[in-house]
């Protein structure tokens, strides 16, 4: 469940970050927030048929962008996702912006720049102290196959020790 660049406001994330549309921040990061709270109707119901969501990036990724540009709070940043259905487990893929920048298609989209992106794993890591939220470094640099094993495992343990939990809310 990556951000949904179907939707109407999906489409116009995909022509921002493709840099053919250009967006005062405070828009791109409410577009980004909205984007995110269009499938909640459809997540609540997934999630009290007990079927497992997988989100690609989430609310945290939001802030850490944003957050990263200098010129706006974490608060601020996060204020907007309050209330999101809140992640049983965060996994924070670990790797160096130099081996980000290795990687194919890498400088494409806006934001892709080992500065900026040096900036984003800062906020990471400011995000990462709150003790509310569960979070889980994994190392990215590792093989496929490797990463895959460590991400299942920490998933399947997960879903064993959460299944019987309420659904919580996000920054609440």
């Amino acid at each position: 469940l990556p951000t949904d660049r179907t939707t109407e406001i999906g489409q116009l994330i995909s022509s921002y970050l493709g840099r053919e549309k250009n967006l005062e921040d405070h828009t791109i990061h409410l577009l980004f927030s909205a984007n995110r709270w269009e499938h909640v109707p459809m997540m609540k119901e997934k999630l009290h048929q007990g079927i497992t969501i997988v989100v690609d990036r989430y609310a945290f990724s939001g802030v850490a962008f944003t957050s990263a540009k200098g010129n706006f709070s974490l608060d601020w940043c996060k204020h907007p996702d309050v209330g999101l259905p809140k992640p049983d487990v965060i996994l924070f893929l670990q790797l160096s912006p130099e081996e980000a920048a290795e990687r194919g298609n890498f400088g494409h989209e806006r934001y892709e720049t080992s500065s900026f992106q040096e900036k984003v794993l800062q906020s990471f890591y400011y995000l990462m102290e709150d003790k509310t939220l569960n979070w889980k470094t994994v190392n990215a640099s590792k093989s496929i196959e490797d990463l895959h094993r460590e991400i299942k495992s920490i998933a399947e343990e997960t879903m064993q020790e959460v299944q019987n939990k309420p659904l919580g809310e996000l920054w609440k």
